[in-house]
């Protein structure tokens, strides 16, 4: 849910507190038009912003709907003064989320080439402030958001097995979660993968790995009712051949922190017309 204060907050960065150049009086139209193919994200947040200055949304596409260069994506009516006021803030918004799902896409189809079940999923490598838009748009590409927080799923990472050991820190958590919450353990071999179920893992995160490595891990899990997920340095040019080896997630923090935004633009006026 995006609130109020987000929106002012995201406005007041922009807008600044002598506002000159947006104090144009009259009632305007203005589309958002892609000049770009990709997937769209983000709609709703630069509705939020519209809605908070007053300005109508009268058409806009659907998350993850596809967009070919020319194609409108949003549509608005009201003052000109703050269809301007709002018009950097939704276009920022709008391109970052979009460049996301475009990118989440197409790591979803290079997985689908190898397997129709495997999700690819994102990471807590997000912008501070934008992390619901993010996840957002990645699930307008097709991917899974992973935890939001650190909240919604234990992760047992490398720091903690140096600091406790492996068992010891998944008991340590275990009696500290709720019944509810689930322990993902991180290991780097994949010799590691069934010592780390025995520890009580409902997911083992093999991380790092090679192709071979993570199919390896994936083996030794084979007859456990733990999920497995491959992270670390995985790439478009291998997404497939990770799909390929039997995990059930493969996570990139690549789909929020190297996504480039969509190229848009904002035309008003006659030109929206």
């Amino acid at each position: 849910m995006i609130t109020d204060a987000q929106v002012e907050r995201w406005l007041r960065e922009d807008i600044g507190h002598h506002d000159v150049t947006n104090r144009v009086p009259g009632e305007t139209t203005g589309r958002l038009v892609a000049k770009e193919g990709g997937v769209a994200a983000g709609l709703e947040a630069a509705r939020a912003v519209f809605d908070y200055l007053g300005v109508d949304v009268f058409e806009a596409c659907e998350p993850g709907s596809r967009i070919e260069p020319g194609d409108e994506v949003l549509r608005v009516a009201g003052a000109t003064r703050e269809v301007l006021r709002g018009e950097r803030v939704a276009v920022n918004l709008v391109g970052h989320a979009s460049g996301i799902a475009t990118r989440t896409r197409r790591a979803v189809d290079e997985a689908r080439t190898e397997s129709d079940d495997v999700r690819i999923a994102a990471t807590r490598k997000t912008t501070p402030g934008l992390r619901g838009l993010e996840k957002r748009a990645v699930v307008a590409g097709g991917g899974d958001t992973h935890r939001l927080d650190s909240s919604h799923m234990v992760m047992v990472k490398d720091n903690h097995v140096a600091e406790l050991g492996l068992e010891d820190a998944v008991s340590r958590f275990r009696e500290r979660a709720s019944f509810a919450t689930k322990i993902e353990v991180e290991v780097e071999s994949p010799e590691d993968a069934p010592r780390a179920v025995e520890a009580g893992a409902d997911v083992v995160l093999l991380d790092n790995m090679t192709p071979a490595g993570t199919r390896r891990g994936v083996e030794l899990l084979a007859e456990t009712d733990a999920l497995v997920e491959a992270s670390g340095g995985i790439r478009f040019e291998t997404v497939a051949d990770y799909a390929a080896t039997g995990v059930d997630v493969i996570s990139m923090g690549s789909l929020t922190h190297s996504a480039p935004a969509l190229d848009l633009s904002f035309r008003t006026g006659e030109e929206a017309a």
